[in-house]
């Protein structure tokens, strides 16, 4: 029996059942296998590394699964098709650039994104390289809290404002409240040190916003 942890099952349940799935970045492969067990998926497991493409094989292996292809690849680059592409664990500006490459784009591909950090960055970027953020949802590990991100590529462009970059499609009230405490911690530091900048009410006036939209869920 294969478990996961929050982050991880998190993306596994907006994978597509019965689809082919590239998961980049694959590490021990316990996702890929995962989904080649639970929900029929064709599964191209990815690394650039040796070692966690050593490790992902002893996983295929020990629970002899036969639809997971273990697989060195830099980002997308030796894969040739995938109908979901997950990316966990990575920056945000990694997977911004690990989805650049990516040479199968249609209107029925899907990415499925965990970023680790700099989520405001990849959700700035995939708006204004054509792609729509569908929906999101949040991942519990200890204190921190992770946003999943679901998204597919329309081609049309937009410009996200800050609200929507900090929190996106994020209807989860614990990850809002966080982002909103974040927000004024850092205007809090800026009031001790720079007491007239101009960013404190920018920044209060943003968890504000945020804050109002965590009570609506």
């Amino acid at each position: 029996m294969i478990v996961l942890d929050n982050r991880l099952k998190a993306a596994a349940e907006l994978c597509r059942e019965g689809k082919t799935a590239a998961d980049i970045g694959c590490d021990h492969a316990r996702l890929a296998c995962w989904l080649a067990l639970n929900k029929s998926m064709m599964v191209i497991a990815a690394d650039v590394r040796d070692g966690p493409l050593e490790a992902a094989r002893r996983t295929v292996s020990e629970h002899g699964v036969s639809n997971v292809k273990v697989v060195k690849s830099d980002g997308l680059e030796k894969i040739g098709f995938a109908d979901d592409v997950v990316i966990c664990g990575m920056g945000g500006e990694l997977i911004a650039e690990i989805i650049g490459g990516c040479r199968f784009l249609s209107a029925d591909t899907r990415f499925i994104l965990q970023p680790m950090t700099r989520a405001n960055y990849l959700r700035c970027w995939l708006c204004e390289n054509g792609f729509e953020i569908i929906e999101e949802r949040a991942a519990y590990d200890g204190d921190k809290i992770y946003a999943i991100i679901y998204a597919k590529y329309t081609g049309e462009i937009s410009e996200p404002d800050e609200t929507f970059a900090l929190c996106g499609k994020m209807t989860d009230s614990g990850y809002l409240r966080k982002t909103a405490e974040k927000l004024l911690k850092k205007a809090a530091g800026l009031e001790r040190s720079e007491p007239q900048c101009g960013e404190l009410k920018k920044l209060r006036a943003l968890a504000d916003t945020i804050l109002k939209r965590a009570e609506d869920f």
